[in-house]
């Protein structure tokens, strides 16, 4: 009861503050004071997802958020984090990559529950994916190191190939960290070594079509969209394989790395977490 009369004030007090993105998926920054309304959801959320890590005794778990509509590619969430039990910023800090201001550079990110739901989303749906218990402490002690280590590649794009050593997402990020954490024994902690274990191991991308016509018509001509980071053959198919919040949990599923998973629509917990 202490923890979590702990863990309530400190995010109350998250909360009167203004909030200021240093860095958000894909869009511009500007400063804003977020709407009351969109704060109290956002606290609600990081509430209902902190009671729930709390009642693990996992060190690390996944964390997805809907920043972006993407139901026209039948994907949910958009972007995942790790949230870290114990970290100098606080407990459950989610560490996470993030676009620099719709640039092609991109940072690494910790940030408390309610602020990293608190970026303009789509909606308050959630969703937390638990790993193993050995995987989980070696994903933990991983994101402990950071940033020693961190596999980050700084040049953005949002529809890097996967594998690209010139690119990188938020999404490639999160897999390539697994990728680095879940052999046993660990590998070298190198992004092309990461990402060729999840490859061995099972991960295939998902495939998002986007029309020519869609490239030009819809300016999607911008500093953190580079579509020569794939193939011709790609580029005339207009399918992108890319890493999504869904392809790695269907990877993490189909070979066994989840210890157990939990999922909010609207507010009310699921009762089987559904495709993410």
């Amino acid at each position: 009861m202490k923890r979590a009369h702990t863990l309530l004030l400190a995010l109350l007090i998250a909360c009167t503050a203004l909030w200021s993105p240093s860095g958000r998926a894909g869009t511009a920054c500007e400063t804003q004071t977020i709407a009351p309304a969109k704060l109290a959801d956002a606290a609600a959320t990081a509430l209902r997802v902190a009671a729930a890590l709390d009642r693990s005794d996992a060190p690390a778990a996944l964390v997805a958020r809907v920043g972006t509509d993407l139901s026209e590619h039948g994907l949910v969430y958009s972007h995942v984090g790790f949230a870290l039990r114990e970290h100098p910023d606080g407990p459950w800090t989610v560490l996470h990559l993030l676009n620099d201001c719709g640039s092609d550079r991109s940072s690494l990110h910790a940030q408390g529950l309610v602020n990293f739901f608190a970026d303009d989303l789509v909606n308050q749906d959630a969703r937390i994916v638990w790993l193993r218990p050995e995987a989980a402490a070696r994903l933990a002690g991983h994101l402990r190191a950071l940033p020693r280590e961190a596999l980050h590649q700084p040049h953005y794009n949002l529809i890097a190939k996967p594998g690209s050593a010139d690119y990188q997402n938020s999404t490639a990020w999160a897999l390539e960290t697994l990728g680095a954490t879940l052999p046993v024994p660990p590998g070298p902690q190198d992004r092309r070594a990461a990402y060729a274990f999840v490859k061995r191991d099972g991960f295939t991308p998902d495939r998002i079509h986007i029309p020519y016509g869609k490239r030009i018509l819809g300016g999607l001509f911008s500093a953190n969209v580079a579509f020569t980071d794939h193939s011709v053959g790609t580029r005339l198919s207009g399918d992108y394989p890319v890493v999504t919040v869904r392809s790695i949990l269907r990877y993490l599923e189909s070979q066994g790395h989840v210890a157990e998973e939990t999922e909010w629509r609207n507010g009310d917990l699921q009762a089987r977490p559904g495709p993410g």
